[in-house]
C-alpha cells in the first residue's frame, strides 16, 4: 500500500484551497507557511503570478531565466535574511477548500516555467507537472471529476467540412 502524499515537505509548499470556479473565474485562496492569512484570488493567471512573487520572495525555487519585460527591468536585490515561519506544517495542512484542496510543491523553475509535485489532498493523489499549464490542467481535471466541467465551456474545435 502506498503511503501518504499529504505533506508540506518543502520550504515554498503552498496549499492551494478551490472554493469556486466558472465563467473563467477561479475563486480560491492559498496558503504558505510564511504568513496566517490567506493570499486570495480569482483567476489562474493570477494564482501564478501571486504564487511567482512568493518564490521570488523566499527566493526558492532560483529561477534559471529573467523575467521577459518591454520595460527597463528593475534589479533584483538579494537579501541575506531569511522569512521567518508562522505556521507550522501541521496547520497548512487543516485548509480545505470547498471544490479542492491541492499541495503544489514547485521544486524547479526552468526554461520560464515551473516543474514539480501536486497532491490532491482529498484523493491523496501525487502528479508531476513540467509547466504551469499541466498543473493548470491537473487542477482542472481535478475540479471537474467533482464539480463537472463549467457550465459555459466552450472547448476549441477544428472546423467541419
Amino acid at each position: 500500500m502506498q503511503g501518504s502524499q499529504i505533506y508540506i515537505g518543502t520550504q515554498n509548499g503552498v496549499v492551494l484551497c478551490v472554493d469556486g470556479r466558472g465563467s473563467g473565474v477561479l475563486k480560491a485562496r492559498f496558503f504558505t507557511s510564511y504568513s496566517k492569512e490567506p493570499t486570495e484570488v480569482h483567476s489562474w493567471d493570477q494564482l501564478f503570478f501571486e504564487m511567482e512573487s512568493f518564490f521570488d520572495e523566499i527566493h526558492f525555487p532560483f529561477p534559471t531565466t529573467n523575467s521577459r519585460t518591454f520595460t527597463a527591468p528593475e534589479p533584483r536585490t538579494y537579501s541575506r535574511t531569511r522569512k521567518a515561519k508562522v505556521m507550522k506544517d501541521e496547520e497548512l495542512l487543516m485548509k480545505h477548500g470547498d471544490l479542492g484542496s491541492f499541495i503544489i510543491r514547485v521544486q524547479h523553475r526552468q526554461n520560464s516555467s515551473w516543474q514539480g509535485r501536486i497532491t490532491w489532498i482529498e484523493k491523496n493523489q501525487t502528479m508531476y507537472f513540467r509547466s504551469v499549464l499541466e498543473l493548470m490542467k491537473l487542477m482542472e481535471s481535478a475540479l471537474d471529476s467533482v464539480s463537472g466541467p463549467e457550465d459555459d465551456e466552450v472547448l476549441p474545435s477544428w472546423p467541419t467540412d
